[in-house]
């Protein structure tokens, strides 16, 4: 075996293009436009229906400073994500990335971040959409899931105890996305596809009633609570795991080279007016102020509605809204945990039981099992404020390492080719790098030390699993990882 030193350092080769990996291979069964829907998918609807309570307390007015700060961030980051899937189609997104520019090393730590932030997101997406879920059963039928069956045991950031056992409803999200899942890609985004759709409906709604409110004292004092912009940057950009998500889904996609840098940065357009226009519409209709209480933290832009109109129905078209399009973000992200982990696997840092794909489905059904059954229990017994950092925290990381990705591949491989050729290099780069860190060190010092202990115990993991089982230790040529792509795969 070789040197510890040795190992950390050696990167994985980088094939033709147009190869598959050894091993177990995914159906290519997906197109651009629903590509481009997994990005807006796994982005619309984490920030806006749940983030507004947490981030305009922090930065006031300014928050809309904050929003396009942290789109800013996304979207170099986006360009470059998009210079590597196009040369380096495979599933593993900024994981196989870091593994094929900067290591072995690097690539096991930023592993761990996408992990983290992929099984954080799901389970404080779905603990959120349990909020949604009780305020549309209310306004439907006039009752609510108990307490006991609702909030988790464990009290939030304020220590006051919730009177609650296990978040059912969160739980119950993470099981039926796993069935979807379970039966394919290609149905997932379709599905997928129809939610956002609907979710975009909704949130045009919300913006033109939100702005029929308009009061411009609510913008008063707008840079009141300027030092907070940053922290509510870092809040917000755990939103933008959307982006991330589209680069998992390479290996199944038809023609990747030129539909992934397509549906990376329609996503992130899209993505980026939607949260603006609803957040200058929500403070538009309410004060800073208000974004911190109770009521705005339990489905806050349907109660935002209700105030407005004074009408119920408006608030239980929002909620039911709600209840869809945040159903489509956990899909999408529980969808980008197991691809990345299928990638880990077949690299052979974790067991090869992870690279399994049914024969009948196409899809990777233990990983699946495996990873939504540990997502549910965090959601169920978890509350959501001590899972949002966190997700930023791999978000950034993860943005920031495929940059330097790009830098050193420029360097390194100038031969390789480059459907997708990011603009104003190496100003973009060096500019995702300079954001993300500067959003990085905005976040509460227990975000980096829980963020530090999980990173320590992958580590760990490395040493004494991944090390001796990596798949790189048998490879003697670039040819031994890969094998010509079959013919429908061309179409």
């Amino acid at each position: 075996m070789a040197s510890l030193g040795a190992q950390l350092l050696r990167r994985k080769p980088i094939v033709f293009q147009r190869t598959h990996h050894q091993g177990e291979e995914l159906k290519r069964n997906l197109g651009t436009f629903q590509l481009m829907m997994f990005g807006v998918g796994a982005t619309i609807g984490t920030g806006i229906f749940f983030v507004l309570s947490e981030a305009i307390p922090l930065a006031g007015p300014a928050v809309i400073i904050s929003f396009i700060l942290a789109a800013i961030a996304a979207g170099l980051s986006a360009l470059c994500y998009a210079e590597l899937a196009s040369s380096i189609p495979v599933s593993g997104s900024s994981y196989s990335f870091t593994y094929h520019a900067l290591g072995e090393g690097a690539a096991v730590l930023v592993g761990g971040c996408v992990l983290l932030e992929y099984g954080v997101a799901v389970s404080a997406v779905a603990v959120g959409w349990s909020g949604y879920f009780n305020e549309l059963l209310d306004h439907l039928f006039g009752w609510r899931l108990p307490t006991e069956l609702s909030v988790s045991f464990i009290p939030g950031d304020d220590g006051v105890a919730t009177g609650g056992f296990l978040n059912l409803p969160a739980v119950v999200l993470v099981v039926l996305c796993m069935l979807l899942l379970i039966r394919g890609a290609s149905e997932s985004a379709t599905i997928n596809a129809i939610m956002v759709c609907i979710k975009l409906g909704v949130l045009t709604l919300f913006i033109v009633i939100g702005f029929s409110a308009f009061n411009a004292d609510h913008f008063s004092n707008f840079f009141a609570q300027a030092a907070g912009i940053s922290g509510a940057a870092g809040t917000i950009f755990f939103s933008f795991i959307g982006l991330d998500a589209v680069a998992t889904a390479s290996e199944e996609v038809k023609n990747p080279q030129k539909a992934i840098p397509r549906a990376i940065i329609g996503a992130l357009l899209i993505v980026t007016v939607f949260y603006v226009l609803v957040c200058i519409a929500g403070l538009a209709a309410e004060p800073p102020e208000w974004f911190a209480t109770k009521e705005a933290g339990e489905a806050g832009l349907a109660r935002i509605m209700e105030n407005v109109t004074g009408i119920p129905i408006w608030a239980t078209i929002l909620s039911a809204g709600a209840v869809i399009s945040v159903f489509s973000v956990t899909l999408v992200t529980l969808y980008g945990q197991t691809r990345i982990l299928f990638s880990i696997s077949r690299d052979g840092m974790v067991s090869k039981r992870f690279l399994r794909v049914s024969p009948k489905y196409g899809t990777p059904v233990f990983n699946t099992v495996v990873v939504s059954i540990l997502v549910a229990i965090v959601a169920g017994l978890v509350p959501s404020d001590y899972l949002w950092d966190s997700v930023s925290f791999g978000t950034l990381i993860a943005f920031s390492v495929v940059a330097i990705s790009l830098m050193v591949l420029r360097r390194r491989r100038p031969d390789l080719e480059r459907p997708f050729r990011v603009p104003l290099y190496p100003i973009v780069p060096i500019l995702t790098v300079a954001v993300c860190v500067y959003v990085l060190i905005s976040l509460r010092p227990i975000t980096w030390l829980i963020c530090g202990i999980w990173l320590a115990i992958v580590f760990v993991f490395y040493l004494l699993y991944g090390r001796r089982h990596a798949t790189l230790s048998t490879y003697t040529s670039d040819e031994q990882i890969a094998e010509p792509i079959h013919p429908e795969d061309e179409r």
